[in-house]
């Protein structure tokens, strides 16, 4: 099994070489679709958060108040962790229960962790590879505003609150370029997933 951390700031192009890493085998496993998952009505998590933020960031139909609770939390560096305490082991918890299922089906499985904030939760340490998609500010502002219909302030205020583009290829082990075609980046996707795999097969042992 070879674990791969991927990540990079909003409207990068992660998505387009997370579809693709799965398009080619690789086991995705979507960290934003966990942090849904965690919160779901009835969780664990859910109940965790109505404890420490009260009843009324929890709708009548059972379902987490997105609002509410970031009226709550923004801004507030203490709510946040808070939060973050209780979110963030039921991801990990979830990722892992994920991943064993992957290696048991193929002991070679390339899991591609797909971590939005990998880097701002200083978890590059965890993987064999960090894959970070590349690509400058001002593209990325770009794309927000004509491509996702955010406000020039909203898409501003996103990026902000990620990590800086040093930081991200600073933890890179590889730099994919998301400032072009889509076509473009697969085919850079398409050249990692060969050494992924050379590299997954080495890892269990499978020297070919």
């Amino acid at each position: 099994m070879f674990r791969v951390g991927l990540t990079g700031g909003i409207a990068a192009g992660k998505s387009v070489v997370s579809g693709r890493l799965a398009e080619r085998g690789g086991v995705v496993i979507d960290y934003d679709v966990l942090a849904r998952e965690a919160v779901h009505p009835g969780s664990l998590g859910l109940l965790q958060i109505a404890e420490t933020f009260g009843a009324g960031v929890v709708r009548a139909d059972g379902t987490l108040d997105r609002t509410a609770l970031a009226t709550i939390v923004f801004g507030d560096d203490d709510a946040r962790a808070r939060l973050d305490a209780i979110v963030h082991p039921e991801i990990r918890r979830m990722a892992a229960e994920h991943e064993a299922g992957a290696v048991a089906a193929d002991p070679r499985a390339v899991v591609v962790h797909d971590v939005p904030l990998l880097v701002e939760t200083g978890r590059t340490d965890d993987f064999h590879l960090v894959v970070v998609v590349d690509a400058p500010e001002s593209l990325r502002l770009e794309r927000l505003v004509e491509g996702r219909g955010l406000s020039v302030a909203d898409a501003r205020s996103r990026i902000a609150a990620q990590a800086d583009d040093d930081d991200r290829r600073e933890a890179a082990d590889v730099v994919l370029d998301g400032t072009g075609t889509r076509d473009g980046l697969e085919e850079q996707v398409d050249a990692l997933w060969e050494r992924l795999v050379r590299e997954a097969a080495d890892e269990a042992g499978d020297l070919r």
